[in-house]
């Protein structure tokens, strides 16, 4: 039994290595190894791979406070975020804002988003997100931008997490086809354990960020669901590139929501 116990262990620490790769640019250790059939699997810790992102993200903005403005710790942890997943969620966002901005039916959608080349809907969108964030973050109290990023990456990754948990995947080939799979409800159950225990010790922590907490909670699923209507609408699911526009609109208005709450 302890052996057998070992084994389940090694290989949800082997999916979390896949997962961390498939979804940034970090080194994993040789010995993890591959199996296409193990993607699927280690979409279940998405989330934790953004307390992975949030806490290099979130010591980005802390060591570069020590020696320049709040708005440039911000720009550096934005360019940290960036390196370290290789642009692939903003990329899914802007390839989001083509698809769905120049195409009319299912078909050409897809297509566009398929195309690897930015067009006007794709380029502005990035801009305005990012600038957005940009201003979010800078418009944070000090004190609380530590928090939010360590909560809002892995947060919004599991709102991500729910497209594969209820949504059907909508093309037969892309980014995503190895989580193309439905996640079952004990998968969505081991994502939510991963980012509702460390949140807990967050709160604990800084509990300051408590009274603020909840317009952010309350707008990210609603955004999410208004995202997913659009999805099912206009293409019958979800693909890879939805997944990126989901974690960067609802990381986002996380920022928006713990700003709602602010005084004056």
């Amino acid at each position: 039994m302890i052996a057998s116990l070992r084994r389940h262990c090694l290989h949800q620490l082997r999916l979390f290595f896949i997962a961390m790769q498939f979804f940034t640019r970090i080194p994993i250790p040789q010995w993890v190894g591959f199996d296409a059939s193990w993607l699927h699997q280690a979409s279940r810790y998405f989330p934790a791979v953004g307390w992975v992102v949030g806490s290099l993200v979130a010591a980005v903005y802390v060591a570069a406070l020590q020696w320049w403005p709040a708005a440039i710790a911000v720009v550096l942890s934005m360019v940290a975020g960036i390196l370290l997943t290789g642009a692939f969620h903003e990329d899914g966002f802007a390839d989001v804002c083509d698809g769905f901005g120049g195409g009319i039916t299912p078909e050409r959608v897809l297509e566009i988003m398929k195309d690897s080349r930015v067009g006007a809907y794709g380029a502005i969108g990035i801009c305005l997100m990012l600038l957005l964030k940009f201003a979010l973050l800078v418009s944070l109290p000090t004190v609380l931008v530590v928090p939010a990023l360590l909560i809002a990456h892995p947060l919004s990754r599991l709102v991500s997490c729910s497209l594969i948990w209820l949504l059907d995947y909508a093309k037969l080939e892309g980014k995503a086809k190895p989580l193309a799979q439905h996640m079952s409800s004990n998968e969505f159950g081991v994502a939510c354990l991963s980012v509702i225990l460390p949140l807990g010790a967050i709160l604990l922590w800084q509990p300051v960020i408590l009274e603020r907490l909840l317009p952010a909670l309350i707008l990210m699923p609603l955004a999410a669901f208004f995202l997913a209507r659009i999805f099912v609408k206009r293409i019958g699911g979800y693909t890879g590139d939805c997944l990126g526009a989901v974690q960067q609109v609802t990381e986002v208005v996380f920022y928006l929501g713990l700003l709602a709450h602010a005084p004056g």
